[in-house]
């Protein structure tokens, strides 16, 4: 098994809990933009992030952000997946997990998810969140958080992935 699932998210979705439980379950890495920046001379230079995703790509992992999605589209072996929930439940889990009020959750999550949307757009030249761009579309407003790994888990195996 060579695949490579990528996720898009917005903030306070709970993608860093589904990541890590997909980790787990097939054995494979979760790089984000910590480990992309942090391997590369300039972490500012598109292109070597996109040649680091390509290079990461050759193995089973997952990718968090970075428009991994756009990077790898025409790469046979990449599942993209799209993670959202409803804001008034981010705001909830962003209180809960920094510790913020419901106004600071509500500012981070603009703030955040208007970062993301920028380097998404500005990068790829596509609108964040268009939903040809993804296989899988969760909202984990509607699935719970925990059941979600094994939804995307039934998907793969339905389509022959796994």
């Amino acid at each position: 098994m060579n695949l490579v699932l990528t996720f898009s998210r917005g903030y306070g979705t709970g993608t860093s809990i589904i990541t890590d439980e997909l980790s787990r379950r097939l054995n494979v890495p979760v790089y984000g933009r910590d480990f992309i920046c942090r391997s590369l001379h300039d972490e500012e230079n598109l292109e070597e992030q996109r040649a680091m995703i390509k290079k990461l790509a050759q193995e089973p992992c997952i990718i968090v952000g970075r428009g991994a999605s756009d990077v790898l589209k025409d790469q046979h072996n990449a599942v993209n997946i799209f993670v959202h929930a409803r804001r008034p439940d981010r705001v909830k889990r962003i209180m809960q997990k920094e510790g913020l009020s419901e106004k600071e959750a509500s500012e981070k999550i603009t703030r955040v998810d208007a970062e993301r949307k920028k380097f998404y757009e500005e990068n790829t030249g596509k609108f964040w969140g268009d939903v040809d761009a993804f296989d899988i579309i969760i909202d984990t407003s509607r699935i719970p958080i925990e059941d979600c790994a094994s939804a995307i888990i039934r998907y793969l195996e339905h389509i022959g992935d796994l």
